[in-house]
């Protein structure tokens, strides 16, 4: 599938993604709404459902004792990663056309996945 066909494709997930997130839960406080959408989080997750990708309830309950979690959870939402949460890696901002992640932008968001 040529890029533009997956772009559209990925557009067009997130817009069902983000419609049932609503039917599948109510988002938690402090939500940092405005990074989800720029970096386009809610593409794969919902906080509290598995899709494309696990939610952020399992990620927080999966890292809730690892110690240097947030660490290495903020560079994966950076740079990417290889898969280790079925078969689809996690794609870096830059190749989820958001543009480069700057640390603080992934501290907020990886702090408030661990939150939930």
């Amino acid at each position: 599938m040529s890029w533009p066909n997956k772009r559209h494709l990925l557009c067009a997930l997130g817009t069902v993604t983000t419609m049932l997130g609503g039917a599948g839960g109510a988002l938690a406080d402090g939500e940092p709404t405005a990074l989800l959408d720029r970096y386009r989080c809610m593409f794969c997750h919902t906080v509290d459902t598995p899709f494309r990708a696990p939610s952020f309830r399992e990620i927080a309950a999966h890292y809730h004792r690892v110690p240097d979690a947030s660490a290495m959870l903020e560079g994966k939402l950076r740079l990417g990663g290889r898969t280790h949460w079925g078969d689809m890696p996690m794609p870096s901002a830059a190749e989820r056309g958001a543009g480069a992640l700057s640390r603080e932008d992934a501290h907020v968001l990886v702090q408030w996945v661990l939150r939930q």
